[in-house]
C-alpha cells in the first residue's frame, strides 16, 4: 500500500506530520514524501523541511494520496493539479488536510461533494462547487477532508480505522499517547473569544 504525502514550497509541517505518523503503522505501507522535484522542501515557517524522496514524475499510482495544507496554498501550479487528477483516476483514498482541501478542489476533484478545511478557508471553497462542513473530518466517498492544521491526526487515526479495524487504529492511537487535554478551550471559531475570531478573519 504506497502512500504518497504531497510537499510544496511553504506547506505547514504538521498537515503532514500528523498523518505520516497515523498512517505509517498501516500493514504493508509504504510512505513516500513526493514534490515537483525530490530534495528538501522548506515548510511554511521557512525554519522547517521535509525531503521528498521521489519526484511527481515518479509517483504514478498510489493507493492513498495526502495533500496538506498552507497558509498560501497555490492553486494554480498546473502540474501539482494536473498529477492529482492524474492519480486520483486510480487512488482508493484521496485525502486532505487544512487548506489541501483547496488545492483537491482546484483540481476538481471535490466538486458537488462535501468537504470541510480550514475554518478561515470555508466560505473561499465554496467558489469551487463544493459544499462545506465545520466537521473535523468529512468523507464523501473516497475522499476524506480534515480541517486545520491538528485535524489531520484525526483524519489519520480514522482512516486507519476503516482500513486496518477499530483495534489498530487505537493501538496507533494509544502508542502516540494521543489523548488531548489542551490547556485552552480556543481550538474553534465557535469556542474561542469571538473578538479573537474576528481579529483573524480580518487579518486574512
Amino acid at each position: 500500500m504506497q502512500i504518497a504525502i504531497l510537499l510544496y514550497d511553504k506547506f505547514t509541517a504538521l498537515d503532514a506530520v500528523g498523518p505520516f505518523q497515523t498512517l505509517s503503522g498501516l500493514p504493508g505501507a509504504e510512505i513516500v514524501f513526493v514534490a515537483e522535484k525530490a530534495g528538501p522542501v522548506l515548510d511554511d515557517t521557512r525554519a522547517l523541511s521535509l525531503v521528498a524522496t521521489k519526484s511527481l514524475a515518479e509517483v504514478s499510482g498510489p493507493d492513498i494520496v495526502v495533500v496538506p495544507g498552507s497558509p498560501e496554498p497555490d492553486l494554480a501550479n498546473d502540474t501539482v493539479l494536473n498529477w492529482l487528477r492524474g492519480i486520483d483516476a486510480t487512488t482508493t483514498w484521496t485525502t486532505s488536510v487544512c487548506t489541501g482541501s483547496l488545492i483537491l478542489a482546484a483540481a476538481g476533484l471535490l466538486k458537488g461533494r462535501r468537504a470541510t478545511s480550514h475554518w478561515l478557508a470555508l466560505e473561499q471553497i465554496k467558489q469551487f462547487g463544493v459544499e462545506p462542513t465545520g466537521q473535523r473530518v468529512v468523507f464523501d466517498g473516497k475522499y476524506v477532508t480534515a480541517a486545520g492544521v491538528s485535524a489531520g491526526i484525526d483524519m489519520g487515526l480514522t482512516l486507519t480505522g476503516r482500513i486496518a479495524g477499530t483495534e489498530h487504529a487505537q493501538t496507533v492511537q494509544l502508542l502516540i499517547e494521543y489523548d488531548p487535554q489542551p490547556p485552552y478551550d480556543a481550538g474553534s471559531p465557535e469556542k474561542a473569544p469571538a473578538a479573537l475570531v474576528e481579529r483573524l478573519r480580518a487579518r486574512v
